[in-house]
This record gives C-alpha cells, sequence and structure tokens, in this order.
C-alpha cells in the first residue's frame, strides 16, 4: 500500500522550498532514513528521508517545482522492491549498456542524448551546466549508471594534455545562465534592503595583533590539549566584542518599527560563506561562554554550512554579526548590516606594517576594522568608541580576562 511522503514542517519564517534534487527516482530501492530528496528554501536546505525499507513509488513534486510545508511530495511503497519494479530496473540498466556499446562504436550525437536522457533528473542537471559529456564519464551507480559524485570526480581530474590546440572559432564567447537559488536570491534581497533602508555608516581602526599572536603562540597546545579545540583568533574576537557590547548597548540594539529594542543577551552571529551562498550562524549568550566553547561553537557551524547541515533555528535571531573577509585576503571592507541588526564588525587580513611606536619604527602584524553600523540608532561618538573598546581589548588581552 502506498504512503504519501510530505515535504517537512517549515518554520513560520519560510513560507515555502523548492525541489533542488531527487536522489532516488520511481522504483529504486531505499533503505530507512536514507535520504531521498533536498527541499531547498531562502534559508536552509532540507533532506527528506524514507520512512522505511520500500521504494519510491511516484514523484509528485519534480526539481524545481515550488513546495509548501507539510505538502505531499511524492508516494511511497513499503517492503521488498516488486517484480515489476525489478524489471523495470533490469530494463534501465539494459538501456544504458546498449547505449554505452553504441558510444563506443560510434560515439554519436544521437546516443550521447540517449545517455543522458537515461540518467537522474540530478546527473542530467549536473552534466548539463558543467558542460561534460555523459559518455566521458564513468558510471559507478548500479548497472554502470552516472552518480552526481561521478560528474564531480570527472570534473576535479586534471585535465589531460592535449594533443594539439583546440580549434575555436574566432570571436566566439561562451555564456552560460542558471537560475539562482533560492539561498542566493535570499541574500541577495536582504543586501539590497539593508543599503536601501537603513542609514548605514562604516568606521574604521586598526589594531596591532601582536599580543594576541604572541598568547596564541604560547598557549595554543595547551590550550588544545586541554579543550580539545584549536585556539583561533575568532574567539578573542567575540569575547571582545561581547564586552563592547555590554558597554555600548545601542549597538546591541535593534529598530522595529517606530520603536527600539534594546537586548539583554548577546546573541553573536559569524558570518560563514558555503557553496551555497553566505549564512550567518548564530552563537547564543557568548557572555555566558569560554574561548573553548566559543572555537568549538563555530567550528561546528562551519562544518554544518560545508554539509549544507545547518537548521533554521541555527541562525535565527542575533543581536550583532562578525564577518572575516581576511580568510580570503581582503585587506579593507565596508561589511553590509544583517538586518534587523544595527551593526556588524568586519575582521581583514593581517599584514605587517611599519608603525611609530615611541618615537621609533617597528614592523607589526596590523589588521583593519571595520564597523558598520545604522546611524538612525547609533551616533558617530558611540560607534568610534565601540570600536576602539574592541581595539584595546585586543591589544590587551590580559583586561579581557581580568575583566577591566
Amino acid at each position: 500500500m502506498a504512503t504519501e511522503i510530505k515535504a517537512p514542517v517549515f518554520p513560520e519564517s519560510v513560507a515555502d522550498g523548492t525541489i533542488a534534487t531527487w536522489h532516488k527516482q520511481p522504483g529504486e530501492a531505499v533503505s530507512r532514513d536514507e535520504v531521498i530528496c533536498d527541499i531547498e528554501t531562502d534559508k536552509v536546505v532540507l533532506e527528506v528521508v524514507a520512512p522505511a525499507d520500500g521504494t519510491i513509488a511516484s514523484i509528485i513534486k519534480n526539481e524545481g517545482d515550488t513546495v509548501l510545508s507539510a505538502e505531499v511530495i511524492a508516494q511511497f511503497e513499503e517492503g521488498a522492491v516488486s517484480g515489476a519494479t525489478q524489471t523495470q530496473a533490469v530494463q534501465s540498466e539494459e538501456k544504458v549498456e546498449q547505449a554505452a556499446a553504441q558510444t563506443e562504436a560510434g560515439n554519436s550525437p544521437i546516443v550521447e542524448r540517449t545517455q543522458v536522457a537515461d540518467q537522474a533528473p540530478a546527473v542530467r542537471k549536473a552534466l548539463t551546466e558543467s558542460g561534460i559529456a555523459a559518455s566521458d564519464v564513468s558510471g559507478t551507480g548500479r548497472g554502470g549508471r552516472i552518480t552526481k559524485e561521478d560528474v564531480a570526480n570527472h570534473q576535479a581530474k586534471p585535465a589531460a594534455p592535449a594533443a594539439a590546440p583546440l580549434s575555436v572559432a574566432v570571436g566566439e564567447r561562451i555564456e552560460k545562465r542558471v537560475p539562482m537559488t533560492r539561498l542566493r536570491k535570499r541574500v541577495a534581497e536582504r543586501l539590497l534592503a539593508a543599503t536601501q533602508e537603513t542609514a548605514m555608516l562604516t568606521t574604521f581602526n586598526e589594531v596591532n595583533m601582536k599580543p594576541i599572536m604572541e598568547m596564541r603562540n604560547q598557549y595554543k597546545d595547551a590550550f588544545e590539549k586541554r579543550h580539545g579545540a584549536r585556539l583561533g583568533f575568532m574567539s578573542f574576537f567575540v569575547k571582545a566584542a561581547t564586552e563592547a557590547l555590554k558597554r555600548y548597548p545601542a549597538v546591541n540594539a535593534s529598530i522595529d518599527g517606530d520603536d527600539i529594542v534594546y537586548h539583554g543577551y548577546y546573541d553573536i552571529g559569524v558570518a560563514v560563506s558555503s557553496d551555497r551562498g553566505l549564512v550567518v550562524p548564530v552563537l547564543r549568550d557568548t557572555d555566558r561562554m569560554n574561548y573553548a566553547e566559543v572555537e568549538n561553537g563555530i567550528r561546528a557551524y562551519a562544518g554544518k554550512a560545508r554539509e549544507g547541515k545547518l537548521a533554521i533555528e541555527d541562525m535565527t535571531g542575533g543581536t550583532f554579526t562578525i564577518t572575516n573577509g581576511g580568510t580570503f585576503g581582503s585587506l579593507l571592507s565596508t561589511p553590509i548590516l544583517n538586518t534587523p541588526q544595527t551593526a556588524i564588525l568586519g575582521m581583514h587580513k593581517i599584514q605587517e606594517r611599519p608603525m611609530a611606536v615611541n618615537g621609533q619604527v617597528e614592523i607589526l602584524p596590523m589588521m583593519y576594522l571595520a564597523l558598520s553600523y545604522d546611524h538612525r540608532l547609533i551616533d558617530g561618538k558611540e560607534a568610534v568608541g565601540f570600536l576602539v573598546t574592541i581595539k584595546e581589548l585586543l591589544e590587551e588581552p590580559a583586561r579581557l580576562i581580568l575583566d577591566l
């Protein structure tokens, strides 16, 4: 008896989603809790798993279709694979083998189209977007079928040296048009709204990173041995920002219509780059966290972002954001507000520069800091004072430890 497979129940902040990838096709056997479909929302990618061992009877929502919360997307048959399904699978495998044999014989465009058509929708999409011929990919799937991993592995292979230069028509300019993902589209909308709906201004300063670097080098091995976490720079910035937020409550506030909302807690978002776009998971109650908890929290979020496993609750809320363009080599930038927050701190590349210290020139590892803020709520005096506080706490780390 067929049962319904439904989309997950979306939170109130998510109106709908889009079917991104079907990992299984009708007639394919699946195991309980195996991922069969990915649904992309404007915040995260949600996985749909098989409710039991069985097969996909039919797909109701195809890739690219919009789905609502708890909407039926497929029919599922629990139990062993039926004889008819097995016959279909064997026929499909035979088609693949015949197409492969014909490709070896002639490699004609008709055969190539047949091979592509025989693949799963996600594989067809990957082949089309990458411009790779199906005949060039070695399939490791059932019956020699090509999987998405096969396409990715083929792309990662170094190109073989060509016997002769490729002939390209003079003046030919290649273009490729692909639709924006929902996440990328949502990020674009939020960034554009931040520039249009806020009075955003940026103030800059620089910090001498030598004291933190010396402390880190001295204690990083003992820290990792004790806490099982690598001691990085981000934990110092998170703790310094938390202390500065205590001293300047307006920077930790937000605007809601005609009201100002002052938050009595410190939830700091850390911008993380992923394949699907920029995401900002939130560290909760950073005033109660120690350095190891901050480092472990950031590392866990980074791993989940790379795997597409971030949940909506991981990115909900936040009273302040830190973004680190220095990981990509940025020397200076003006970060855009993560609304409805009223300020964001930008970290940058550490670079040695000649600095005047007590009348002498010293080469010091310096970092430019940028604070973008909403001038409707935060005055220049508060913004500059906030940034100077962070600078002083970082240049004298003992102040953070001693709460000075």
